[in-house]
């Protein structure tokens, strides 16, 4: 499959100080976004580090052995990744601190005759047939939440019945959404951070639509159009967020 990937700063995390909290990971037969989770203002993290030393610390134990081309299942090379990020900074941060950075992850791992996807939190793997069906794996057990509240989430984050994330428990990886497509079955993939993804899940506009303009225009354009929207919204709770897209095409 032919990829294209972007990832891109807010708009109003522009100054050279600024960090772009997603990244996008690809390789022959694989593909990762990862979307840092911001701290609110004045919450103790318990840790020396921010969340785009997590996201870069994630990448970089990840990246071998999907390049190695592992057997293992991405389950546990997730688990595996969170366990050694984990002891990289267990001496210096207080990585029982639930508000510990943490970051999405979203996978898929090309096979001559399957693809597998793994989501952890709310960046969505989209996945289109030939003949037009149009799949989308989510992770939305945060939006479900009945109280958003920061102290709710704190309590809810990587807990039974809260919601999942990549940050300092490997267990979180065993709760991602997992599954395997065949490869047959699937012309168009798109991974997007939830910054890419509000075209379709916050301003109306279908997955159909959303398609449309990656395969007809790119991901930049995607983009470009989330940046309108946001532009003149009234409702996000973040006006602006980092946008990263993965684009799979082919056979």
């Amino acid at each position: 499959m032919e990829t294209r990937a972007i990832s891109e700063v807010a708009p109003d995390r522009r100054p050279p100080t600024a960090f772009n909290e997603d990244l996008v990971l690809t390789g022959p037969d694989f593909a990762v976004v990862l979307d840092g989770a911001s701290a609110p203002p004045g919450v103790d993290s318990g840790c020396l580090h921010d969340v785009a030393w997590l996201v870069k610390r994630l990448a970089v134990q990840l990246a071998p052995p999907l390049l190695a081309q592992s057997a293992e299942p991405l389950t546990d090379l997730l688990a595996e990744t969170i366990a050694a990020v984990r002891a990289s900074h267990a001496d210096t941060c207080d990585v029982s601190n639930p508000d510990s950075p943490s970051s999405t992850v979203s996978m898929i791992r090309l096979h001559p005759d399957r693809v597998e996807h793994l989501v952890l939190a709310d960046s969505p793997v989209v996945m289109r047939s030939p003949a037009g069906q149009i799949t989308v794996h989510s992770d939305d057990r945060i939006a479900e939440l009945p109280d958003r509240s920061r102290e709710a989430t704190r309590r809810s984050r990587n807990q039974p019945g809260g919601f999942w994330v990549a940050s300092t428990d490997p267990k979180a990886a065993y709760e991602a959404v997992v599954g395997t497509t065949d490869r047959a079955d699937i012309d168009v993939i798109a991974i997007l951070s939830d910054g890419a993804s509000r075209f379709a899940e916050r301003y109306g506009h279908s997955w159909e639509e959303l398609l449309d303009v990656l395969t007809t225009a790119g991901p930049r354009r995607l983009i470009e159009l989330v940046r309108e929207h946001d532009a003149v919204t009234t409702t996000n709770r973040k006006q602006y967020d980092d946008a990263s897209v993965v684009l799979l095409q082919g056979p």
